[in-house]
């Protein structure tokens, strides 16, 4: 099922009345490729996806689809395949049965759809449950038919619409893993909507960060996290402390700060603030710390539960912050 196909949108925009729910956005998205689009409710993201489906008519722009302009064609012409939020089963109809429901409206011999649905169910691992019906499955069973039925198609790119979403945490992150295997054995582009900036980091080659319908920012996770374009994307993404220091708006990973009781020598590229403890937050493996300086306000500092515990801190107790100005990313103001 491997695709060479590469997915472009061009000024793409999309009003629902006065409102611009996508604002002329430029995208590529590389063939054999795994992109989620991120951002908060209502930043445009599904809406983009349902466009690029022929499930919501684009206002302006352009869908290229491998050199092919696919803006206006119905959904089943495209070459796209979507998967759900809510997987969207048919409850009287078996797992098998579901999974071949397109074939069956193109009028493919029963025999044939159901031979090509039992191998999409092998693909996905519930070649077992063909004879059930939805109800009788978990959660993560009735996504894998989802997926099976939406790759039935042989679609040039798999869209996923927060396929994740209706999943305990434990399952989430283990279809996490079966959805980024599979994308790199089908060798085709998945386009993954999500609010979750730890499902992109982890899924992605490339995160593109919407925010009131625009694209803020899109690069790769570590080029995203490590130098987000704006003040947005770096409060967004988390990990960050965004604060302004004489004028200018930086940003410091909070786990690229140090605690001391003393203040450390301002030399080498290292700043020192003298601050207060107001919050302690054992997590695990790490420790948050919720420190305030007058001037730069709260910042979070993520500390290791062992350099923690080595030298441990109380609420209320005064202490210098301190990082390296190589750290520090300029941000906009």
């Amino acid at each position: 099922m491997s695709n060479n196909t590469e997915l472009e949108l061009v000024a793409l925009t999309k009003l629902y009345g006065d409102t611009k729910a996508v604002d002329s956005i430029g995208l590529k998205i590389p063939k054999a490729s795994y992109t989620c689009l991120l951002g908060p409710s209502g930043c445009g993201k599904s809406s983009t996806l349902r466009m690029i489906a022929g499930h919501e008519i684009a206002t302006e722009g352009d869908i290229i689809l491998g050199g092919k302009n696919i803006t206006n064609l119905a959904p089943a012409e495209r070459g796209t395949a979507m998967m759900f939020q809510n997987y969207a089963l048919f409850p009287h109809l078996s797992v098998l049965d579901n999974v071949a429901f397109s074939m069956k409206i193109k009028n493919v011999e029963k025999s044939e759809r159901h031979k090509k649905a039992k191998e999409m169910l092998e693909l996905v691992d519930m070649d077992q449950y063909a004879e059930r019906f939805p109800e009788q499955l978990s959660g993560g069973q009735q996504q894998r038919v989802a997926l099976a039925r939406a790759l039935i198609t042989r679609p040039s790119i798999l869209l996923l619409d927060e396929p994740l979403s209706a999943l305990d945490p434990f399952l989430r992150l283990k279809m996490r893993v079966e959805l980024k295997k599979l994308q790199r054995s089908l060798g085709i582009s998945f386009v993954h909507v999500t609010h979750s900036q730890d499902e992109a980091m982890a899924l992605a080659d490339q995160i593109v960060v919407m925010h009131d319908g625009k694209i803020e920012q899109a690069g790769s996770p570590i080029e995203v996290f490590n130098k987000p374009a704006t003040e947005f994307i770096a409060k967004f993404m988390g990990g960050h402390n965004v604060v302004s220091n004489q004028g200018q708006l930086q940003a410091i990973r909070s786990d690229k700060i140090t605690i001391s009781k003393k203040a450390k020598a301002s030399k080498d590229g290292l700043v020192s603030f003298a601050s207060r403890i107001e919050e302690i937050e054992y997590l695990g493996t790490n420790v948050q710390v919720s420190a305030k300086n007058d001037a730069l306000g709260d910042i979070i500092i993520n500390l290791s539960d062992q350099t923690f515990f080595k030298t441990p801190f109380e609420i209320g107790d005064s202490v210098f912050l301190s990082w390296k100005a190589e750290d520090v990313q300029m941000l906009p103001n």
